[in-house]
């Protein structure tokens, strides 16, 4: 068992629960963590006996530009769906995504989410 990880995806996205946010628009950072067997691609070095992460950051890229969420946590699963659903190999994904300097009133670096799921 071993672990993929893609660090600080970028996207501008219009995800949010204020109207503004969903008009304006704000920069997303994106964290992704799939566990998986790397034993078969470690031993061929074929990329098809492997969990292929530039797929994993395709259906990121899509889920963050389509539908406009209100909330992290709706983002988060949407992604989570989409990778179990699309992609063969993976046995836990975990997703952390963060707003940037979200509008709450004050100077504040990112408020985010952290969400896990197995399959099964």
């Amino acid at each position: 068992m071993g672990k993929i990880v893609i660090e600080e995806m970028e996207f501008y996205a219009f995800h949010g629960h204020y109207q503004e946010e969903q008009i304006v628009g704000n920069r997303f950072l994106v964290d992704l963590v799939l566990e998986t067997d790397l034993s078969a691609p470690a031993q061929s070095d074929q990329l098809e006996d492997a969990v292929n992460y530039q797929k994993a950051y395709k259906l990121i890229k899509h889920e963050m530009r389509i539908t406009k969420s209100n909330l992290l946590e709706n983002i988060a699963k949407r992604i989570l769906d989409a990778l179990f659903r699309e992609m063969k190999g993976i046995e836990k994904a975990t997703i952390k995504i963060r707003k940037m300097h979200p509008p709450m009133g004050g100077p504040i670096q990112s408020v985010g989410v952290v969400m896990s799921r197995q399959h099964g």
